[in-house]
């Protein structure tokens, strides 16, 4: 940005505190390696002034890869780079900068300092592009108030700056990723550590690596396989793992208290029945009050709003804390913001790009529960394959994971394996695919850790 005003407002800076932090660095020489409690919150983007911006890029750079920080060595790099245009003109800014940093040990304070302005600035960017997308009745009232929301939410969260970066910056922290996972897997002792949210089964978190941020991961079965029950086992297990983050349940097809009471039945093992006719055997009050306030303090939310769109359900969710998962049941009752005439290829299509769309911008894995085609029940193997995704290619193209339950007893009477369930990945755009197997407890409606034995 240059430091000209912007449509007649002074863009807030501080740019004796960017000179501090920069200062900070040169002054240290390494002695301590101050940079290091800043440079996971602080980027170049972050600095108003094009040339410390600059030379704060070199800094990171020459961190990432290891090397001495000491002044003679960053200012050499920046004069490679083309920042200065010789020892001269590079030994003055440093000194400049040094005498701007009066402790090496505040480098936190100034580092927030730029940060906070930074994060004025993004606002009034953002105010202005909301002020433009209004005065222009082309969108129209709803795509303008998407903006806004997506705007300020992305200012929130850190992720503001939506135009082009520079690889360097994500080059560090894919590597600080690599070097943290690499640590974590040696002290598991060689066994890969899940990076995503447990789902609670571990066959399935050993295929998909747990449920990562910003997959879209579909849950598909034919009718009477029990995925509302999966996935609503799926968000009382993240809960009870993950106490600070929000599971968001957006059921469209199921009233709350139905969601509920498959809950507290799966929770206190209590026969889904009972919790339609009361017929609750005396032993079992103890187990259901302390499945009730167990539950009670997870942090589920659940909308059972009839009309549910992608751009409602992501400023609903927008106003969450510390959001960790959402889970749609399910896609084929969800409506499009777009009129399609009827063309449900076309309006499943729009709308799986929309929930892959806001998975990214969120930075969560979102669950959307999906029917599948009759054509399974056709075939003589009645395991679901990708082409029996209902309504459009598009699911399985937006798609990161696809998952798919199958239970063959429920065809098949004489089957052995009554209990046994088959979550096949389908799809995984990051890692392996294949079936995991599973326990079936229908009269609790919930699924369990088994190993089974045979074919």
């Amino acid at each position: 940005m240059s430091a000209s005003d912007f449509e007649g407002i002074n863009l807030p800076c501080n740019v004796g505190a960017e000179k501090s932090v920069l200062g900070c660095v040169f002054a240290d020489n390494n002695r301590k390696g101050v940079l290091s409690e800043v440079i996971s919150s602080l980027r170049a983007e972050h600095f108003y002034v094009e040339l410390h911006s600059s030379i704060y890029s070199v800094m990171a750079r020459l961190y990432l890869a290891g090397t001495r920080l000491d002044a003679v060595v960053i200012l050499n790099e920046c004069i490679k780079d083309g920042i200065f245009e010789s020892e001269a003109e590079a030994s003055s800014c440093a000194k400049e900068l040094m005498d701007a940093a009066p402790s090496s040990s505040a480098i936190s304070a100034y580092a927030k300092i730029v940060i906070e302005k930074y994060m004025l600035r993004s606002l009034i960017l953002a105010a202005n592009d909301i002020i433009r997308s209004a005065g222009s009745e082309a969108d129209g009232a709803e795509k303008a108030l998407d903006l806004a929301e997506r705007k300020i939410y992305d200012i929130r969260a850190g992720e503001e700056d939506k135009s082009l970066t520079h690889v360097s910056g994500v080059v560090f922290d894919r590597i600080k990723d690599l070097t943290e996972l690499a640590k974590e897997l040696s002290k598991n002792g060689g066994k890969p550590v899940l990076k995503g949210l447990e789902t609670g089964f571990k066959d399935v978190d050993n295929k998909i690596f747990g449920l990562n941020k910003s997959e879209l991961v579909i849950l598909a079965a034919r009718p009477g396989m029990g995925k509302t029950s999966f996935a609503m086992n799926i968000a009382v297990n993240v809960a009870k793992r993950y106490r600070d983050k929000a599971v968001c349940i957006f059921s469209i097809e199921m009233r709350r208290e139905e969601l509920v009471s498959r809950m507290i039945s799966s929770e206190a093992l209590l026969p889904s029945e009972a919790m339609r006719t009361g017929a609750v055997s005396n032993d079992k009050w103890t187990s259901i009050t302390e499945a009730a306030d167990v539950l009670s303090q997870l942090p589920i939310y659940i909308d059972d709003s009839p009309v549910c769109n992608v751009m409602s359900i992501k400023s609903k969710l927008r106003r969450m804390k510390n959001l960790g998962l959402v889970i749609i049941d399910h896609l084929g009752l969800m409506t499009s913001v777009n009129d399609h005439r009827g063309n449900k290829v076309a309006e499943v299509s729009e709308i799986t790009r929309d929930l892959k769309v806001m998975a990214k911008e969120l930075n969560v894995p979102v669950m959307v529960l999906s029917q599948l085609s009759r054509a399974a029940e056709k075939r003589e193997n009645k395991s679901p394959m990708l082409s029996d995704l209902r309504d459009s290619g598009s699911i399985e193209q937006d798609a990161d994971v696809v998952l798919f339950l199958h239970r063959e007893a429920y065809y098949d009477q004489a089957n052995p394996n009554k209990e046994l369930c088959e979550c096949n990945v389908a799809k995984n755009r990051h890692g392996e695919t294949g079936v995991a197997k599973i326990g079936w407890k229908a009269e609790y409606t919930k699924f369990v850790n088994v190993e089974f034995k045979g074919g």
